[in-house]
């Protein structure tokens, strides 16, 4: 029989969790699977405006979750509400029909064959970036920032073609903030309305209007100059989607898209892309054995898509980075009816969440799971854990749609830094906190060497 009495941290008497939660989400979440277990239950907040968050950090309790009884779990609670209000409906945050309808339209764009087609856009810019480095202060640059804006660049380039310039300034400059008003309200017990005329509503409206403008603008422009069925970005192709079926996009709807493809698409590889050169720069032996595979496969030129697959220990690499530092630590649903986990009773109407960032620690499937280790990804280890002892992407019916190309520009990006430069770690430790996605909160300084 299911237990309903589910353990967890006993907290302050009037705010709960509430102040480990801000100060430290992810070490609370670690912490309370260290002393509680698989299924714990916290609060957070003063009588009247609690909440309970019902974490889940196995294997088996993520998969049932994500993917098992996905049905039962949506996309319901005021984090994902924020979220559809700043960036739109697009694939990460639509549900139900219009989740279904997106998916079939937008899936022929992500097909593996596609997506290599895109190649040449990412080593065009991480080239443009090494060679900028050679005038880098000190030899020195901050690796977090320079993948955020590689990778920023890149799907600029792949969504935009020649309208890239036009849309880069603009997202650098309205995209944090809005990312830091999305997550003020999405984990705020309680908020005024988005039309009170407040300084923080006015300046992401400010910063919300410039951005749609600019996606309006390009979006009208293709249209007016009937090219919109010529190029080959994703823009293009957003605008020529059509199925009889599921008809096509609207002009509001392909905005959508490219602003989550935007924020999806960028933030969470820059963090896996920032977190592996960083391990790389402090683990030389590993870095030392990744570019002899890269020298050895490359001999020199420049990588395409079709060398992915010949570079099994750079894709090793990515994945112990994106273990250690999943660019979505937590990620969490709302369940419609009640349900057992682990052998557990989650209420109706509770609001769930599974923890990339604990179970990628998990001492069950992972040993001594801070050390950096790349050989825990041989085909023989991965197929001895669970399916879901490692999720970066998610899981389930609505996994991440860009796995395939945040691996391929990954893998392309690394090849070609590795055989520009050796890298040194100046800072060892780099504070994260969760935001959208995980985000250092110093600087990840590494020195450069050029290998010319």
């Amino acid at each position: 029989m299911a237990r309903t009495q589910i353990p967890g941290p006993a907290g302050l008497p009037l705010l709960g969790s509430m102040l480990d939660l801000k100060r430290d989400s992810l070490g609370t979440f670690l912490s309370a699977q260290r002393e509680h277990g698989d299924v714990v239950r916290l609060t957070a907040g003063p009588p009247g405006l609690r909440a309970e968050i019902y974490a889940v950090f196995s294997a088996a309790g993520a998969q049932q979750v994500l993917a098992a009884d996905s049905a039962n779990f949506r996309k319901d609670n005021a984090f994902y509400q924020e979220v559809r209000e700043s960036f739109g409906n697009g694939l990460l945050t639509s549900q139900d029909e219009d989740y279904l309808r997106q998916r079939r339209l937008v899936q022929p764009l992500f097909t593996r064959k596609r997506v290599d087609g895109y190649a040449e856009a990412v080593t065009a810019e991480t080239a443009t970036m090494t060679a900028r480095w050679g005038a880098a202060p000190d030899a020195t640059v901050d690796v977090m920032a320079e993948m955020t804006g590689l990778t920023l660049r890149a799907v600029a380039r792949i969504l935009f073609g020649t309208d890239v310039e036009a849309a880069v300034d603009v997202v650098e400059r309205c995209f944090p903030v809005i990312g830091e008003y999305t997550l003020r309200r999405g984990y705020s017990p309680a908020n005024v309305p988005r039309e009170w005329p407040t300084p923080a509503n006015r300046r992401a409206a400010t910063a919300t209007s410039e951005l749609y403008d600019v996606c309006d603008r390009i979006i009208d422009k293709r249209r007016a100059d009937g090219d919109a069925t010529a190029g080959d970005d994703l823009l293009s192709l957003l605008a020529q989607v059509e199925s009889a079926q599921d008809g096509s996009l609207d002009a509001a709807e392909i905005r959508d898209q490219v602003l989550i493809f935007l924020l999806a698409g960028h933030e969470t590889t820059a963090t896996s892309l920032g977190f592996a050169l960083h391990l790389l720069a402090r683990h030389p032996e590993c870095q030392k054995q990744a570019r002899e595979e890269v020298a050895a496969v490359l001999a020199g030129r420049v990588p395409g898509a079709a060398d992915l697959d010949a570079l099994p220990y750079l894709t090793k690499v990515l994945k112990e980075a994106m273990r250690l530092y999943p660019a979505g630590p937590v990620i969490g649903r709302r369940a419609v009816e009640a349900v057992e986990i682990d052998g557990f009773r989650i209420p109706a109407g509770a609001d769930v969440i599974v923890a990339p960032w604990v179970t990628h620690r998990h001492p069950r499937y992972w040993d001594d799971a801070e050390r950096f280790d790349p050989e825990r990804f041989t085909p023989e280890a991965e197929k001895e854990r669970p399916r879901y002892a490692w999720f970066p992407f998610g899981g389930g019916p609505r996994a991440c749609i860009g796995q395939h190309f945040s691996m391929l520009e990954s893998v392309l990006a690394l090849a070609m830094i590795l055989q520009e430069y050796e890298l040194d770690a100046v800072d060892l430790d780099i504070p994260v906190d969760t935001g959208i996605t995980l985000r250092a909160t110093g600087p990840a300084r590494c020195r450069l060497r050029s290998r010319r």
